[in-house]
């Protein structure tokens, strides 16, 4: 077992649940009966909701609801079941609104939905090896017409010296040289980076906003606000909308005409969340991504959250230049001429070409 890091744990889904946030409000005349509730739940069962009632009021009717949508109502104090299959992994908010002897009283309590998908573990084989700039403090990594498309972070200069200046570049993947370079002001902190529509969007750590340049010149064309205060850290997209993710389990669907949130999911295993989603790349219908500090790749159902595989990646720092300022794995980019994946590191001298096996 000792191939496995820490993340592969995590990914096949052997971490230990929490059990946060499951207390019901201690103040309220009603209380959500969790005599039968249970801390996680899977998407193929149901909820069993009624109300606890010590003081056994006359109850005219609950009407309940899971994360501020109703979900429906019941005469009295009768059962409510609840089946799960259509919920987003994450959290579940519950809240009872009951109407008892012409008054009404509220009273909320949480569940978790994991996911029932236990991921498998993938091989990988090296196909080439590349050079790429040690100074390059890889943010995102995307291919477009045989060039690599990267954003730059200002890097961690921990050691030599290597804090430099973000950046976006096209780079000639074969042979590591530079061919275009926009780089950003000082105190802007770039992040992830996609392309869609001949478009190419940037994001920002700290700055909350975005930016649009032309794919072929790199002349900024828009810089957008994100849709609320929040981090920037992974970007890809999936034909239409922006994927972007903030640090957290969520990834946003973003519109990307106007930065404004569409949809958004819980990256989840069947044992917890998965924090940190960082750079992504979108393959056949699935978000490939890096989780910040753990060298290994989720594979990510883009409809609910689930991770479904896991590619340990660990051995690959190995093979690079050992310096102070090497960190972790991250960038992905998919060559869909040699459906093969590209994958690099933040200060790593060396990018490697890789095909995923069972």
């Amino acid at each position: 077992m000792k191939k496995y890091n820490s993340l592969a744990f995590i990914l096949l889904g052997l971490a230990i649940a929490s059990c946060e946030g499951n207390k019901n409000n201690s103040e309220n005349l009603f209380s959500i009966n969790s005599d039968n509730l249970k801390v996680q739940y899977q998407p193929q069962e149901s909820l069993a909701l009624t109300l606890k009632n010590p003081e056994n009021k006359t109850l005219d009717s609950v009407i309940y609801y899971i994360n501020d949508k109703k979900i429906g109502s019941v005469k009295g104090n009768a059962k409510l079941d609840f089946a799960l299959a259509e919920q987003k992994l994450g959290y579940q908010n519950i809240k009872a609104l009951a109407y008892y002897e012409g008054e009404n009283d509220e009273t909320s309590y949480r569940v978790e939905l994991v996911s029932n998908i236990q991921p498998k573990l993938l091989s990988y084989t090296i196909v080439n090896t590349y050079p790429h700039d040690l100074k390059a403090y890889t943010q995102g990594l995307e291919f477009h017409n045989g060039l690599l498309i990267e954003s730059t972070g200002n890097g961690a200069g921990n050691g030599t010296g290597l804090r430099g200046i973000s950046s976006l570049r096209k780079t000639d993947y074969k042979t590591g040289k530079v061919n275009k370079i926009v780089e950003l002001p000082e105190q802007v902190f770039g992040e992830g980076c996609t392309i869609l529509n001949n478009k190419v969007y940037q994001i920002t750590y700290k700055n909350n906003e975005g930016y649009v340049y032309n794919v072929d010149t790199f002349e900024k064309e828009k810089t957008i606000k994100y849709f609320k205060n929040m981090e920037g850290w992974g970007l890809t997209n999936d034909g239409k909308n922006l994927l972007m993710s903030d640090g957290s389990e969520k990834i946003y669907f973003i519109n990307p005409n106007d930065f404004k949130e569409v949809d958004y999911i819980n990256v989840y295993t069947a044992g917890s969340k998965i924090k940190a989603v960082n750079e992504m790349e979108w393959i056949d219908g699935k978000i490939y991504a890096n989780i910040y500090t753990m060298d290994a790749i989720a594979i990510i159902n883009p409809k609910n959250g689930a991770v479904e595989a896991v590619i340990n990646l660990s051995d690959l720092k190995s093979k690079v230049t050992q310096h102070p300022d090497i960190d972790v794995l991250n960038g992905i980019a998919y060559n869909p001429a040699t459906k093969t994946i590209f994958v690099t590191g933040k200060n790593w001298d060396k990018m490697f070409e890789i095909k995923i096996t069972e």
